[in-house]
Protein backbone atom coordinates (compact mmCIF):
# COMPACT_ATOMS: atom_id res chain seq x y z
CA UNK A 1 0.00 0.00 0.00
CA UNK A 2 1.12 3.56 -0.67
CA UNK A 3 2.45 5.55 2.26
CA UNK A 4 0.09 8.47 2.85
CA UNK A 5 1.70 11.75 3.86
CA UNK A 6 0.31 15.18 4.78
CA UNK A 7 2.61 18.19 4.60
CA UNK A 8 1.30 21.44 6.09
CA UNK A 9 2.94 24.65 4.96
CA UNK A 10 3.60 22.83 1.71
CA UNK A 11 4.29 25.93 -0.39
CA UNK A 12 7.16 27.10 1.80
CA UNK A 13 10.87 26.52 1.44
CA UNK A 14 11.33 23.30 3.40
CA UNK A 15 7.82 21.93 2.92
CA UNK A 16 7.92 22.21 -0.87
CA UNK A 17 11.48 20.87 -1.01
CA UNK A 18 10.43 17.81 1.00
CA UNK A 19 7.34 17.30 -1.15
CA UNK A 20 9.43 17.35 -4.32
CA UNK A 21 11.81 14.75 -2.87
CA UNK A 22 8.95 12.51 -1.68
CA UNK A 23 7.16 12.82 -5.04
CA UNK A 24 9.96 10.71 -6.55
CA UNK A 25 8.77 7.73 -4.52
CA UNK A 26 5.56 5.72 -4.54
CA UNK A 27 3.76 7.84 -1.97
CA UNK A 28 0.35 9.47 -1.68
CA UNK A 29 1.23 13.08 -0.86
CA UNK A 30 -1.20 15.81 0.24
CA UNK A 31 0.02 19.38 0.54
CA UNK A 32 -1.88 21.91 2.61
CA UNK A 33 -1.13 25.50 1.63
CA UNK A 34 -2.79 28.78 2.54
CA UNK A 35 -5.13 30.42 0.06
CA UNK A 36 -3.18 32.92 -1.97
CA UNK A 37 0.21 31.28 -1.40
CA UNK A 38 2.45 31.18 -4.46
CA UNK A 39 2.63 27.78 -6.15
CA UNK A 40 5.94 28.58 -7.82
CA UNK A 41 7.82 26.09 -5.61
CA UNK A 42 5.41 23.33 -6.64
CA UNK A 43 5.38 23.67 -10.42
CA UNK A 44 7.86 20.87 -11.13
CA UNK A 45 5.81 18.18 -9.37
CA UNK A 46 2.31 19.58 -8.85
CA UNK A 47 0.81 16.80 -10.99
CA UNK A 48 2.18 14.19 -8.55
CA UNK A 49 0.48 15.50 -5.39
CA UNK A 50 -2.91 16.43 -3.97
CA UNK A 51 -3.10 20.14 -3.28
CA UNK A 52 -5.46 21.56 -0.64
CA UNK A 53 -5.85 25.26 0.08
CA UNK A 54 -6.80 25.98 3.67
CA UNK A 55 -5.58 26.75 7.18
CA UNK A 56 -4.28 24.54 9.99
CA UNK A 57 -6.52 26.55 12.32
CA UNK A 58 -9.54 25.09 10.49
CA UNK A 59 -10.36 22.24 12.88
CA UNK A 60 -12.80 20.41 10.61
CA UNK A 61 -10.46 20.53 7.63
CA UNK A 62 -7.53 19.20 9.65
CA UNK A 63 -9.61 16.37 11.13
CA UNK A 64 -10.61 15.29 7.64
CA UNK A 65 -7.08 15.48 6.24
CA UNK A 66 -5.36 13.49 8.98
CA UNK A 67 -7.77 10.53 9.14
CA UNK A 68 -5.95 8.19 6.76
CA UNK A 69 -2.39 9.53 6.95
CA UNK A 70 0.69 7.56 7.98
CA UNK A 71 2.91 10.61 8.51
CA UNK A 72 2.29 14.32 9.04
CA UNK A 73 5.05 16.87 8.44
CA UNK A 74 3.95 20.07 10.14
CA UNK A 75 5.72 23.07 8.56
CA UNK A 76 2.86 25.60 8.74
CA UNK A 77 4.30 28.20 11.10
CA UNK A 78 4.88 31.94 11.34
CA UNK A 79 8.65 32.22 10.87
CA UNK A 80 9.54 35.88 11.48
CA UNK A 81 11.07 36.49 14.90
CA UNK A 82 10.17 40.18 15.04
CA UNK A 83 6.56 39.57 14.06
CA UNK A 84 6.22 37.03 16.88
CA UNK A 85 7.76 39.42 19.41
CA UNK A 86 5.57 42.32 18.26
CA UNK A 87 2.31 40.37 18.61
CA UNK A 88 2.80 37.38 20.93
CA UNK A 89 -0.92 36.68 21.35
CA UNK A 90 -1.58 36.44 17.63
CA UNK A 91 1.53 34.32 17.12
CA UNK A 92 0.46 31.97 19.92
CA UNK A 93 -3.06 31.59 18.55
CA UNK A 94 -2.04 30.97 14.94
CA UNK A 95 0.77 28.52 15.69
CA UNK A 96 -0.46 26.64 18.74
CA UNK A 97 -4.04 26.34 17.44
CA UNK A 98 -2.61 24.52 14.45
CA UNK A 99 -0.54 22.00 16.38
CA UNK A 100 -3.39 21.36 18.84
CA UNK A 101 -5.84 20.81 15.98
CA UNK A 102 -3.48 18.23 14.49
CA UNK A 103 -2.89 16.47 17.82
CA UNK A 104 -6.54 16.39 18.79
CA UNK A 105 -7.51 15.17 15.33
CA UNK A 106 -4.95 12.37 15.62
CA UNK A 107 -6.18 11.47 19.11
CA UNK A 108 -9.77 11.15 17.88
CA UNK A 109 -9.34 9.68 14.42
CA UNK A 110 -5.80 8.40 13.77
CA UNK A 111 -3.81 7.21 16.75
CA UNK A 112 -1.29 5.34 14.56
CA UNK A 113 0.03 8.37 12.69
CA UNK A 114 3.47 9.89 13.27
CA UNK A 115 4.03 13.66 13.38
CA UNK A 116 7.38 15.17 12.38
CA UNK A 117 7.91 18.73 13.55
CA UNK A 118 10.73 21.13 12.62
CA UNK A 119 11.74 23.07 15.71
CA UNK A 120 14.74 25.35 16.14
CA UNK A 121 18.13 25.14 17.86
CA UNK A 122 17.43 28.53 19.43
CA UNK A 123 15.11 27.03 22.06
CA UNK A 124 18.33 26.08 23.87
CA UNK A 125 20.75 28.12 25.91
CA UNK A 126 23.59 29.67 23.96
CA UNK A 127 26.84 27.71 23.90
CA UNK A 128 29.81 27.74 21.59
CA UNK A 129 28.99 24.09 20.98
CA UNK A 130 25.31 23.29 21.32
CA UNK A 131 24.75 20.44 23.79
CA UNK A 132 21.96 18.06 22.76
CA UNK A 133 20.52 17.92 26.27
CA UNK A 134 21.59 21.43 27.23
CA UNK A 135 19.55 23.93 29.21
CA UNK A 136 16.36 25.27 27.67
CA UNK A 137 16.48 29.05 27.45
CA UNK A 138 14.45 30.59 24.59
CA UNK A 139 15.37 34.16 23.79
CA UNK A 140 12.31 35.18 21.75
CA UNK A 141 8.58 34.57 21.46
CA UNK A 142 9.26 32.60 18.28
CA UNK A 143 11.56 30.21 20.17
CA UNK A 144 9.13 29.98 23.09
CA UNK A 145 6.21 28.95 20.88
CA UNK A 146 8.34 26.34 19.12
CA UNK A 147 9.18 24.97 22.56
CA UNK A 148 5.47 24.92 23.52
CA UNK A 149 4.78 22.83 20.41
CA UNK A 150 7.54 20.39 21.41
CA UNK A 151 5.95 20.00 24.85
CA UNK A 152 2.50 19.37 23.35
CA UNK A 153 3.97 16.65 21.14
CA UNK A 154 5.74 15.07 24.12
CA UNK A 155 2.54 15.15 26.19
CA UNK A 156 0.35 13.53 23.54
CA UNK A 157 3.02 10.86 23.02
CA UNK A 158 3.14 10.04 26.74
CA UNK A 159 -0.62 10.16 27.34
CA UNK A 160 -2.12 8.99 24.03
CA UNK A 161 0.78 7.24 22.29
CA UNK A 162 0.79 9.55 19.27
CA UNK A 163 4.24 9.18 17.74
CA UNK A 164 6.39 12.19 16.95
CA UNK A 165 9.92 13.32 16.16
CA UNK A 166 11.19 16.87 16.59
CA UNK A 167 14.15 18.10 14.58
CA UNK A 168 15.71 21.28 15.95
CA UNK A 169 17.12 22.82 12.79
CA UNK A 170 20.07 25.19 12.41
CA UNK A 171 20.06 27.89 9.71
CA UNK A 172 18.74 26.04 6.67
CA UNK A 173 19.57 27.44 3.22
CA UNK A 174 19.07 26.26 -0.34
CA UNK A 175 17.41 26.55 -3.71
CA UNK A 176 13.76 27.23 -2.87
CA UNK A 177 14.34 29.78 -0.14
CA UNK A 178 13.67 33.43 -0.99
CA UNK A 179 16.64 35.69 -1.69
CA UNK A 180 14.81 38.95 -0.90
CA UNK A 181 13.87 38.44 2.76
CA UNK A 182 16.29 40.03 5.26
CA UNK A 183 14.32 38.54 8.17
CA UNK A 184 14.82 34.89 7.27
CA UNK A 185 17.58 32.90 5.60
CA UNK A 186 20.70 35.06 5.81
CA UNK A 187 22.77 33.10 3.28
CA UNK A 188 20.07 33.24 0.62
CA UNK A 189 19.57 36.94 1.39
CA UNK A 190 23.29 37.54 0.82
CA UNK A 191 22.97 35.83 -2.57
CA UNK A 192 20.12 38.22 -3.46
CA UNK A 193 22.17 41.26 -2.41
CA UNK A 194 25.15 40.13 -4.45
CA UNK A 195 22.98 39.56 -7.53
CA UNK A 196 21.69 43.14 -7.15
CA UNK A 197 25.25 44.47 -6.99
CA UNK A 198 24.96 45.44 -3.31
CA UNK A 199 27.64 45.22 -0.64
CA UNK A 200 26.75 42.70 2.05
CA UNK A 201 26.95 43.74 5.71
CA UNK A 202 28.54 41.43 8.28
CA UNK A 203 27.14 42.34 11.68
CA UNK A 204 29.26 41.91 14.78
CA UNK A 205 32.26 42.38 12.50
CA UNK A 206 31.59 38.97 10.97
CA UNK A 207 33.38 37.06 13.70
CA UNK A 208 30.55 35.06 15.31
CA UNK A 209 30.37 31.36 14.49
CA UNK A 210 27.25 29.66 13.14
CA UNK A 211 26.22 26.27 11.82
CA UNK A 212 24.54 26.39 8.38
CA UNK A 213 22.49 23.49 6.99
CA UNK A 214 22.10 22.81 3.28
CA UNK A 215 18.54 21.79 2.41
CA UNK A 216 19.34 18.43 0.78
CA UNK A 217 21.08 17.25 3.96
CA UNK A 218 18.04 18.34 5.98
CA UNK A 219 15.66 16.47 3.67
CA UNK A 220 17.68 13.30 4.32
CA UNK A 221 16.96 13.68 8.04
CA UNK A 222 13.23 14.04 7.44
CA UNK A 223 13.19 10.90 5.31
CA UNK A 224 14.98 9.00 8.06
CA UNK A 225 12.24 9.91 10.55
CA UNK A 226 9.92 7.90 8.30
CA UNK A 227 12.26 4.94 7.93
CA UNK A 228 13.60 4.72 11.47
CA UNK A 229 11.12 3.85 14.22
CA UNK A 230 13.96 4.45 16.68
CA UNK A 231 13.37 8.20 16.22
CA UNK A 232 9.85 8.00 17.68
CA UNK A 233 9.40 10.15 20.76
CA UNK A 234 12.76 11.92 20.45
CA UNK A 235 14.06 15.43 19.87
CA UNK A 236 17.22 15.84 17.81
CA UNK A 237 19.51 18.72 16.96
CA UNK A 238 20.20 18.91 13.23
CA UNK A 239 22.90 20.93 11.51
CA UNK A 240 26.14 20.40 9.66
CA UNK A 241 28.21 19.86 12.79
CA UNK A 242 30.64 22.51 11.50
CA UNK A 243 30.94 26.19 12.30
CA UNK A 244 31.79 29.14 10.05
CA UNK A 245 32.24 32.84 10.69
CA UNK A 246 30.40 35.26 8.43
CA UNK A 247 33.75 36.36 7.02
CA UNK A 248 34.45 32.77 5.99
CA UNK A 249 30.99 32.56 4.38
CA UNK A 250 31.58 35.80 2.48
CA UNK A 251 34.92 34.51 1.20
CA UNK A 252 33.33 31.25 0.01
CA UNK A 253 30.67 33.26 -1.84
CA UNK A 254 33.36 35.47 -3.35
CA UNK A 255 35.11 32.39 -4.72
CA UNK A 256 31.91 30.94 -6.21
CA UNK A 257 30.66 34.19 -7.76
CA UNK A 258 34.08 34.80 -9.26
CA UNK A 259 33.30 31.93 -11.66
CA UNK A 260 30.50 34.15 -13.05
CA UNK A 261 32.75 37.24 -13.14
CA UNK A 262 30.63 38.78 -10.37
CA UNK A 263 32.42 40.78 -7.69
CA UNK A 264 31.47 40.22 -4.04
CA UNK A 265 32.03 43.10 -1.64
CA UNK A 266 31.34 43.10 2.07
CA UNK A 267 31.81 45.38 5.04
CA UNK A 268 32.04 44.62 8.75
CA UNK A 269 29.65 46.70 10.89
CA UNK A 270 28.55 46.75 14.54
CA UNK A 271 25.23 45.19 15.53
CA UNK A 272 22.30 47.57 15.04
CA UNK A 273 20.32 48.76 18.06
CA UNK A 274 17.53 46.46 19.18
CA UNK A 275 18.87 43.29 17.56
CA UNK A 276 17.85 40.06 19.32
CA UNK A 277 20.34 38.26 21.54
CA UNK A 278 19.72 35.20 19.38
CA UNK A 279 21.49 36.97 16.51
CA UNK A 280 24.64 37.51 18.59
CA UNK A 281 25.37 34.01 19.82
CA UNK A 282 27.88 31.45 18.60
CA UNK A 283 27.01 27.80 18.15
CA UNK A 284 27.78 24.61 16.29
CA UNK A 285 25.10 21.92 16.26
CA UNK A 286 25.86 18.70 18.12
CA UNK A 287 24.48 16.08 15.70
CA UNK A 288 25.84 12.99 17.44
CA UNK A 289 22.51 11.80 18.84
CA UNK A 290 20.80 11.70 15.43
CA UNK A 291 23.85 10.02 13.91
CA UNK A 292 23.70 7.29 16.58
CA UNK A 293 19.98 6.68 16.01
CA UNK A 294 20.03 6.68 12.21
CA UNK A 295 23.58 6.52 10.82
CA UNK A 296 23.05 9.87 9.08
CA UNK A 297 25.81 12.32 8.23
CA UNK A 298 25.61 15.43 6.03
CA UNK A 299 26.61 14.49 2.49
CA UNK A 300 27.03 17.98 1.05
CA UNK A 301 29.40 20.50 2.64
CA UNK A 302 28.70 24.20 2.85
CA UNK A 303 30.78 25.21 -0.17
CA UNK A 304 29.08 22.67 -2.40
CA UNK A 305 25.68 23.59 -0.98
CA UNK A 306 26.25 27.28 -1.65
CA UNK A 307 27.47 26.52 -5.17
CA UNK A 308 24.33 24.50 -5.91
CA UNK A 309 22.15 27.29 -4.49
CA UNK A 310 23.91 30.06 -6.41
CA UNK A 311 23.87 28.00 -9.64
CA UNK A 312 20.12 27.51 -9.18
CA UNK A 313 19.37 31.24 -8.98
CA UNK A 314 21.72 32.09 -11.82
CA UNK A 315 20.05 29.52 -14.10
CA UNK A 316 16.55 30.36 -12.89
CA UNK A 317 16.99 33.97 -13.98
CA UNK A 318 19.16 33.06 -17.00
CA UNK A 319 22.10 34.97 -15.56
CA UNK A 320 25.67 34.15 -16.48
CA UNK A 321 27.65 37.36 -16.03
CA UNK A 322 27.78 40.58 -14.01
CA UNK A 323 26.39 42.70 -16.89
CA UNK A 324 23.38 40.41 -17.37
CA UNK A 325 22.74 40.33 -13.62
CA UNK A 326 22.63 44.10 -13.34
CA UNK A 327 20.49 44.43 -16.47
CA UNK A 328 18.04 41.87 -15.04
CA UNK A 329 17.59 43.75 -11.76
CA UNK A 330 17.33 47.14 -13.48
CA UNK A 331 14.30 45.75 -15.35
CA UNK A 332 12.76 44.61 -12.06
CA UNK A 333 13.18 48.08 -10.56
Amino acid sequence: METKILITGGAGFIGSSLAERLAKFNMDITLLIRKGDSKDNLKNFIDKIKLIEGDVCDKELIEELIKDKDFIFHFAWQTELKKANDNPKKDLQENLDGIINILEGCRKYNNNVKIIFPSTVTVSDENNFYIEDGDINPKSIYDLHKLFAEYYLMMYYKVYGIKYTCLRLANVFGEKQRIDNPKRGILNYFIGQILKGEKIKLYGYGEFVRDYSYIENILDTFLLTILKKETDGHIFTIGSGEGYTMIEIAEIMKKIFNEFNIKVEYEKVPYPDGISEVEKRNFIADIIKFQKFTGWSPKINIEEGLKKTIDFFMKKNKLNSKDIVHEYYQKLE
